[in-house]
């Protein structure tokens, strides 16, 4: 599925859209796209829409993880907020706490997962972030990797419409 945004305030819909058409099982979501590419705006703004207050949101490359609980009727119980771009290794993620982020009512955003596809879960949406021919759009194709998620890319799909 292809969105085009023609600036940053249409990724951070398109963005909250996607949060507000998770359910309270979760799911998994690996961003990719260069550096500047809105990886931490388009995370900040799902956090808004699953009830977090996005100025709490950072980008984790640091720190590799964020956890945020949330509390939003019939969201996800936490968002993980990830960042492969320092990891070296997939035995760095694992102690890092990678089994604890996964499962049921998480919400894991990981920028730059595409370092490390198989250390998320198959049935995953995978979120490519790429300029557009203005300087502030974006290109933004998602794929659904496993049923769970191409059920959510349809929700996700209907609400941007």
């Amino acid at each position: 599925m292809r969105f085009v945004s023609q600036s940053p305030a249409d990724t951070r819909r398109l963005a909250a859209e996607l949060g507000a058409a998770l359910d309270a099982s979760g799911a998994a979501v690996s961003l990719s796209g260069a550096l500047g590419a809105g990886k931490t705006l388009f995370t900040k703004a799902l956090a808004g829409a699953l009830g977090l207050d996005e100025r709490v949101v950072a980008s984790p490359t640091f720190v590799i993880a964020g956890e945020y609980p949330l509390a939003r009727a019939g969201a996800p119980q936490r968002l993980v907020h990830v960042d492969f771009y320092r990891v070296e290794s997939e035995a760095e993620l694992e102690d890092a706490g990678l089994d604890d982020w996964l499962g049921a009512g998480t919400v894991l955003v990981a920028e730059w997962g595409e370092r490390f596809p198989l250390a998320l879960p198959e049935d995953r949406l995978d979120v490519r972030i790429a300029s557009g021919e203005l300087p502030e759009s974006r290109i933004i194709d998602a794929e659904a990797r496993g049923p769970r998620s191409r059920i959510l890319l349809e929700r996700w799909s209907r609400r941007w419409r």
